[in-house]
């Protein structure tokens, strides 16, 4: 069956941040837009991130000084923008001298300090970590730290609430709909996509096309539309492994190897911690990547080189991997490759192609607004810029800090146990009461499946937040996936395919 529509503005392809970031962008202008995603919103790169939203304290080793203030600038912004789902972290940095001399370091987290005008975030401190707790869990010999400021993100839920924001200003969001085919003809496009659970074909008349397909960018150029670029991607496969917290305290560590790469080591959904990352050179199937045991020994090795406590493979409780689709600068070093990004527009036959080459989570949003002003002659009256200051769904909180909107939501519903609380708080922000529902006990929540998930949260997210399957819900809407059994996690997909919402869907 196919379905035709009226000639739209804009038809962006791709469902990770670039995409979502882009489409909400370009809605609030006031253009007609549609955005297509393959899988799920988030299922590739954009939900196997590090989580951080963060300057790149190591790219100054590459002198990627305006990167890193562009990136630091943006950290503020993002973190006014959605309070619930970013917030501040503390990294503790431990000097090791057999790497980069402590002066080095001392000077980079000087610029790091400075160069992004950090308003919110405290700066640089110097630690003794003989007598500093942050020094408590670490082995003897590492005696001189230094702690600096960065942003925790909840990666997937960025790229949603960007969708979700997108969608109440009018843009058309399509989930598990590949764009199959992509046509010039008469001086605009003519873009198919194909529902991949209901086989519906549909076809739509754009007079752009924004290509943020992230590592699928060169198949949607040449395969889909046709097209051409002198540029390309280079692939990057970074890998994370999960496992339980073993430290006190809420700051994150950040460690240096024998190969002078950068660990992340940080708290994760409150007993965890997320290790990561490796950079290694990507040639298969972006779909096919996974984490593989010499990865994951790399991370364990990295981490005992610094800590008390020694990390064994049994107690790896999870691991991913994503690919990261890195602008090819032709650095041979993928840890040297930019993270920059760079746009290709191809106006051929009066119906323009803009390709989207790189990025990263942290400059999303000003990668979205430079996008509309390289189409600013092709849509000469959209409006101005407009999502600097401009809240995502769920972070209007009237400029209060998250810590106290949290203590409204606990009188707002004082029969809701505080994780559960915290649980819809950091998630859903302001958006809480339409999760709730009206509800005024657990009960009124309906059916319990573990943990902190409810029926009214996965209503919830099935009816506003295009979760078409449990692993929608259970690893990218929430990570309940880690909070659940085994046993659990089978009998809440069980459910849910049975159940309305699966026949809806």
């Amino acid at each position: 069956m196919t379905k035709d529509q009226d000639m739209i503005d804009l038809f962006v392809i791709g469902g990770g941040i670039n995409g979502a970031g882009v489409a909400r962008d370009a809605a609030g202008r006031g253009l007609k837009v549609v955005l297509c995603e393959k899988d799920d919103l988030a299922q590739g790169t954009s939900s196997r991130s590090g989580k951080l939203v963060h300057g790149g304290l190591r790219y100054l080793e590459y002198y990627e000084f305006r990167l890193v203030r562009e990136a630091l600038i943006e950290r503020e912004v993002l973190l006014n923008a959605a309070p619930h789902i970013i917030w501040p972290m503390r990294f503790v940095l431990p000097h090791s001298p057999q790497d980069r001399p402590a002066w080095l370091v001392r000077l980079g987290l000087f610029l790091y300090d400075h160069l992004g005008g950090r308003k919110k975030l405290p700066g640089t401190r110097t630690l003794d970590l003989r007598r500093d707790p942050e020094g408590a869990p670490l082995l003897d010999q590492y005696v001189k730290g230094f702690e600096y400021s960065d942003c925790w993100v909840d990666d997937a839920r960025l790229v949603v609430l960007n969708a979700l924001d997108a969608a109440e200003r009018g843009a058309e969001v399509l989930t598990r709909s590949p764009c199959i085919s992509a046509r010039r003809e008469n001086g605009a496009w003519t873009v198919e996509t194909r529902n991949e659970i209901t086989g519906e074909i549909r076809s739509f008349r754009a007079r752009c096309i924004v290509n943020c397909a992230g590592p699928w960018v060169s198949d949607v150029i040449g395969r889909v539309a046709g097209s051409h670029s002198s540029r390309n991607v280079r692939l990057v496969k970074g890998s994370h492994i999960i496992v339980p917290k073993w430290w006190a305290g809420s700051n994150a560590y950040l460690v240096q190897n024998h190969d002078k790469r950068v660990i992340f080591i940080n708290p994760y959904e409150g007993d965890k911690a997320l290790i990561g990352t490796t950079d290694i050179a990507y040639q298969g199937r972006a779909e096919d990547v996974t984490a593989d045991e010499t990865e994951i020994d790399y991370l364990l090795a990295a981490v005992n080189r610094y800590f008390k406590e020694k990390l064994r493979r049994e107690d790896v409780l999870h691991s991913f991997s994503g690919v990261r689709p890195l602008f090819d600068d032709g650095k041979g070093n993928p840890s040297a490759v930019t993270r920059d990004y760079v746009f290709d527009l191809d106006q051929t036959g009066g119906a323009p192609l803009l390709n989207v080459f790189g990025g990263k989570i942290t400059t999303f949003r000003e990668l979205a607004e430079r996008g509309m002003h390289r189409l600013r002659e092709i849509f000469p009256a959209m409006g101005p810029d407009w999502t600097e200051t401009a809240p995502l769904p769920g972070g209007d909180m009237a400029n209060a800090d998250y810590e106290s909107f949290a203590e409204l939501l606990r009188e707002l519903h004082p029969w809701m146990p505080r994780p559960l609380v915290q649980h819809y708080g950091r998630l859903y922000g302001t958006r809480t009461r339409d999760v709730v529902a009206g509800a005024l006990s657990l009960q009124g929540l309906g059916r319990h499946f573990g943990g902190n998930l409810y029926e009214a949260e996965v209503r919830y997210l099935v009816a506003r937040e295009w979760a078409l399957r449990p692993d929608d819900i259970l690893y990218r809407r929430t990570k309940h996936y880690l909070h659940l059994t085994e046993d659990q996690r089978r009998e809440f997909a069980e459910w849910f395919d049975r159940s309305d919402l699966a026949q809806a869907a």
